[in-house]
């Protein structure tokens, strides 16, 4: 198959980041795969040039309540079959999982939970976090090696993944037993992959918009491409695209030569 590249961004409504230029930006960018998260739309919702864009595969899950979180995937690349949800009502019911099986690996476009609302959303999120890794770690028994997670994980994981980690170690999203997660994925082997290419600060791709942070580069790196052990020869490339604007989120990337 060659280089793959795929490509992952929380827009935060795809029907706001259309009107400011996102389908434009695709048409030229043209990844073998986009993992869009926080849709905030049902297919109904949607028309044309969001549906059925020549040359690609989408599919689409979200939530039961309306203008609330929501995945969707478009893959140009050669797939065996996109599928919806965990298979755990509860996660499945706010519209964050799709998962796309390729022949070489199969990819999960995920919209981690956000604590920071409530304490019970909080334990929400860290209930989907264990869940989920039980759920990878049932893949790999059968026999599923190759797998990707990309996504907003809603958590910076060190002290270099945000700008100013000590004025946020009581807030959600760099709370120790979020980050302890992350630790925890990468013990079970997986690789984190814009670490793999990049050790250095400043590198974020959320920026909250109310304070116009993202004017001076005052973010967190919270969204990231998680591949398995097995995978992590194939990668050969990690990135963001901090220039693209239409949403408090930057698209992230990595390609695969597979």
């Amino acid at each position: 198959m060659g280089i793959m590249r795929l490509i992952s961004w929380n827009v935060n409504g795809v029907r706001a980041v259309a009107r400011k230029g996102m389908l434009e930006w695709f048409a030229k960018e043209r990844p073998d795969v986009l993992c869009l998260q926080e849709t905030k739309a049902m297919p109904e919702q949607l028309g044309p040039e969001l549906l059925a864009i020549p040359d690609y595969a989408v599919e689409w899950t979200w939530a039961e309540k309306k203008g609330y979180s929501g995945v969707a995937t478009y893959s140009r690349a050669k797939h065996k079959e996109m599928t919806r949800g965990l298979g755990i009502k509860r996660y499945d019911a706010e519209g964050r999982v799709m998962v796309t099986q390729f022949k070489d690996f199969t990819l999960f476009n995920v919209y981690f939970p956000n604590g920071k609302a409530s304490p019970e959303r909080l334990r929400f999120k860290l209930d989907f976090y264990d869940d989920f890794l039980d759920t990878m770690e049932r893949w790999r028994k059968k026999g599923h090696k190759n797998l990707i997670v990309c996504g907003d994980v809603n958590t910076a994981h060190r002290e270099i993944d945000l700008a100013r980690p000590k004025e946020n170690k009581h807030i959600s999203g760099f709370l120790p037993e979020e980050r302890a997660w992350i630790d925890k994925l990468l013990e079970r082997g997986w690789t984190d992959a814009f670490r793999q290419f990049e050790s250095g600060p400043e590198h974020y791709t959320w920026w909250d918009q109310q304070s116009r942070a993202r004017d001076r580069n005052v973010g967190w790196r919270i969204d990231y491409f998680f591949v398995t052990e097995e995978l992590k020869p194939a990668l050969k490339r990690s990135f963001h695209l901090p220039d693209v604007l239409g949403s408090d989120h930057c698209p992230v990337g990595i390609e695969l030569d597979v």
